[in-house]
């Protein structure tokens, strides 16, 4: 395995340079069962040496641990990563194990407080919204982390589930560097308004999930069968029952353009969503999660793979096979309000 570090792109007009892939910290503290933290610690150290600068956590991820666990490191290197976190999942004091959206003003002030303090910072270095509560105008709310970035305690600001009209409406207050969305070979709608939306106004596309949740690495094809009983994705629809049958016989096409390029299928699922940059004419910077450092290892090197048209010819019909949704309830991405 070379240790080539990747290289860098800019996330979005006036934005930092970070690598051309991140990595997603979810998992390290929540929604994929058991972790190791020594191995997790170990994974980000590793990611960091092959050029991964965007780390990408939220205060959600196990209600602020993935934040506090991420702290040290962030610490030790605070130069030479950039923090990425996010509010608007908030927990009801009636009920810990449900989730709410909240974008109003008073709520995003304690958040990103909350955020500051558990990972011990002066300033983030990039804040999304995490999910976008259709109760609260957009402006007002990009108005309330515009005066974030003025006070000096956010950078930059990004968004995460938006359509282009919400996007285009949100770029008006204050500038956008990032759009967080799912993007994958199993899940493609943002292209019909977020992505040429996000490329007329110079903004990045941070894909999560570019790994289908792991199903497209094709290590489990039954979420009820393969994964542990407290593993969120248990709850997704194309991961259970005749869904997941039926979307495990299309990894046949990855296997096959994976054995041309003596690849994993992980890489060339990486591989597909690094090229959508110039597919689509803008900075994509993909953020698949792991916790282990040949993981990382592997998903750095896709960053080397390029692939044909024949390749492409083969991938690209993959997703409107897919069967089942994405969520259980969609009314929360931006494809349940396009």
């Amino acid at each position: 395995m070379t240790d080539s570090r990747i290289p860098t792109v800019r996330l979005g007009d006036g934005g930092p340079e970070v690598g051309v892939q991140g990595l997603g910290c979810m998992g390290m503290s929540f929604a994929y069962g058991p972790s190791d933290a020594r191995e997790s610690r170990a994974t980000l150290e590793r990611a960091l040496e092959l050029g991964v600068t965007l780390y990408d956590t939220a205060d959600a991820y196990g209600q602020g641990e993935n934040e506090r666990f991420l702290s040290p490191f962030f610490k030790a290197h605070r130069d030479d990563v950039l923090i990425a976190t996010k509010f608007a999942l908030a927990i009801p004091p009636d009920d810990p194990t449900r989730r709410i959206i909240r974008n109003d003003p008073p709520y995003i002030r304690q958040a990103v407080e909350a955020s500051l303090g558990r990972l011990d910072v002066d300033v983030i270095d990039l804040y999304y919204m995490h999910r976008r509560d259709v109760n609260v105008p957009i402006e007002e709310t990009v108005g309330v982390m515009a005066e974030l970035v003025r006070e000096g305690k956010v950078k930059h600001l990004g968004l995460s589930e938006v359509t282009g009209a919400e996007l285009r409406a949100a770029q008006a207050v204050h500038p956008i560097a990032a759009v967080q969305s799912e993007w994958s070979l199993f899940s493609r709608d943002i292209e019909a308004g977020v992505v040429p939306t996000a490329r007329e106004l110079g903004v990045a596309l941070v894909p999560y999930s570019p790994l289908g949740r792991g199903f497209l690495t094709g290590s489990f094809t039954s979420a009820e069968k393969d994964l542990t009983a407290d593993d969120f994705r248990r709850q997704m629809p194309r991961f259970t029952g005749d869904n997941a049958t039926a979307n495990a016989a299309l990894l046949e096409p990855i296997r096959k353009v994976a054995a041309s390029h003596g690849a994993t299928l992980g890489q060339i699922a990486l591989a597909w969503a690094q090229q959508q940059s110039t597919v689509h004419n803008l900075p994509v910077i993909p953020i698949p999660g792991t916790r282990k450092p040949t993981r990382v290892e592997e998903n750095t090197a896709a960053t080397r793979i390029v692939l044909g048209e024949e390749d492409m010819a083969l991938l690209d019909p993959i997703a409107e096979r897919v069967s089942g949704n994405r969520y259980a309830d969609m009314t929360f991405t931006s494809a349940g309000r396009e």
